[in-house]
């Protein structure tokens, strides 16, 4: 499962999704990841991907989009797992931007430390770290690190690269509800990030998509309001992800395989997956059969029905 979409993005419009790493190989095991608890816990790089052959694979398909008259605006690099965990990152990026369409990474920031890292991601147009907490006790609370791993290291990492960095970089900080959503925990992160990154754009998350784990929940409405004001405040050009993004998702060719590409990396909303069929003239009962054969499976949340591939 190398390529899926392109997705509707709130930050990179249509971006074509790249997995370079196997199902959910990780630093981190997130309480909100959207993919689920992580199956294998690690630091060290290794060798996951060919970038010659992601590179035909995505030629390939951006091809076929541009047949059927649509767009791709970012290449992006968003596995189910940590994509600089692939220690051939710089290379599948350099050979990715032969497309001449920009590439962006979306990494969890727990490699930073390492050089190899930092001059793999100075290659891609669009950058964004996660900076989900300041303190030890929250930061292992809401991304539950590989033991291994030092916050302090990560974010003299972080403000190493930021220092070096001449693309886009952005952070994303996602709240948790009764995590991280408190104001100590938000002003410091609030000032580390205008101190010590300054990025050309903070986001605020929330969790949109069924948690790896099911007491997860975005904080509440005041909470987020207060989140934007301490990240405003501190002079941060912020912004709040905090809706679903669109039924707007990119299919050529087989909507059901796309679906399964899709859904292995990115749960989809029963309204989207009910989009997509629809416009090929495929009933429902497709849907519901790859439900039976549990090659899906569908997963309520916040008044919602989300589809989520079965990796086995």
């Amino acid at each position: 499962m190398t390529i899926f979409g392109p997705i509707p993005s709130r930050r990179l419009g249509a971006s074509l999704g790249v997995n370079n790493i196997p199902y959910k190989i990780c630093s981190y095991n997130c309480v909100y990841c959207q993919v689920g608890r992580t199956l294998h816990m690690q630091m060290k790089r290794t060798l996951y991907s060919n970038p010659s052959e992601v590179f035909d694979e995505v030629k390939k398909k951006v091809e076929r989009i541009r047949e059927t008259q649509q767009n791709v605006d970012y290449i992006s690099i968003v596995p189910d797992g940590e994509p600089t965990l692939d220690s051939s990152l710089g290379e599948l990026i350099e050979r990715l931007k032969e497309l001449g369409l920009p590439v962006a990474v979306i990494t969890n920031s727990s490699l930073t430390w390492d050089k190899s890292v930092q001059e793999d991601l100075k290659k891609a147009d669009w950058v964004s770290v996660k900076i989900d907490a300041i303190s030890p006790n929250t930061w292992k609370q809401i991304n539950r690190p590989h033991a291994s791993l030092s916050l302090d290291e990560i974010l003299q990492g972080m403000q190493e690269f930021a220092g070096s960095y001449t693309g886009t970089l952005c952070t994303e900080t996602m709240l948790v509800k009764e995590l991280n959503d408190n104001p100590e925990e938000l002003t410091a992160i609030a000032n580390f990030i205008k101190s010590r990154i300054r990025p050309y754009k903070a986001y605020i998350g929330v969790p949109t998509r069924p948690p790896a784990e099911p007491w997860v929940s975005r904080p509440e409405p005041e909470s987020i309001t207060a989140a934007y004001a301490i990240f405003t405040k501190e002079g941060l050009n912020a912004e709040t992800l905090t809706g679903y993004e669109s039924s707007g998702f990119v299919v050529t060719d087989n909507p059901v395989e796309e679906i399964l590409e899709i859904t292995a990396v990115h749960p989809m909303r029963s309204d989207a997956v009910k989009d997509v069929l629809n416009r090929f003239g495929v009933g429902e009962d497709v849907l519901q059969q790859l439900v039976k054969e549990g090659r899906i499976r569908k997963v309520h949340y916040e008044g919602w029905d989300y589809y989520i591939r079965v990796m086995r």
